[in-house]
């Protein structure tokens, strides 16, 4: 695992990871001091009738900050998400995400995000993420490849 570059971490991620075959299709980019997410969930991710889980928009909330605060340099993990669900966002129909960071206290990353589907938010959320800094990165990822290497 790469923990130089925060972006190759992502391609395990379980949302949106380019080397997971059971992630959603989710393509993030970085747009400026922005992410952008593109989406379209189909039946396998459906909750209400014709509508994503509000847990697959949790998730890809997450992920989409992540993103976003990992653009600091100063890496992260959630410490809160809330989401506020305004609409029903429907599934088939390309979704936008899009996240920002808002304000950075210390180790504190404010992060704020929506998702729109054909121009209309249909939920947003805002995370504050803690940074825990590359060299406690690179520690959690050598630990979790010498848990790996035991158990062979």
């Amino acid at each position: 695992m790469n923990v130089v570059n925060p972006s190759a971490f992502f391609d395990h991620s379980p949302l949106i990871g380019l080397a997971n075959p059971l992630a959603p299709p989710i393509r993030i980019a970085v747009v400026g001091d922005r992410v952008l997410g593109h989406a379209s969930f189909g039946v396998a991710y459906e909750g209400p009738p014709g509508c994503v889980h509000g847990g697959f928009l949790a998730a890809s909330f997450d992920e989409v900050c992540g993103m976003a605060q990992s653009l600091t340099g100063n890496p992260g993990m959630t410490g809160t998400l809330t989401i506020r669900y305004r609409k029903p966002t429907p599934l088939l129909t390309d979704l936008v995400f899009e996240a920002k960071v808002d304000r950075v206290e210390g180790r504190k990353i404010f992060v704020t995000s929506q998702v729109s589907a054909d121009g209309v938010m249909t939920a947003e959320a805002e995370g504050l993420f803690i940074s825990v800094g590359q060299e406690r990165f690179a520690k959690m990822a050598e630990e979790v490849l010498a848990k790996s290497e035991a158990k062979r």
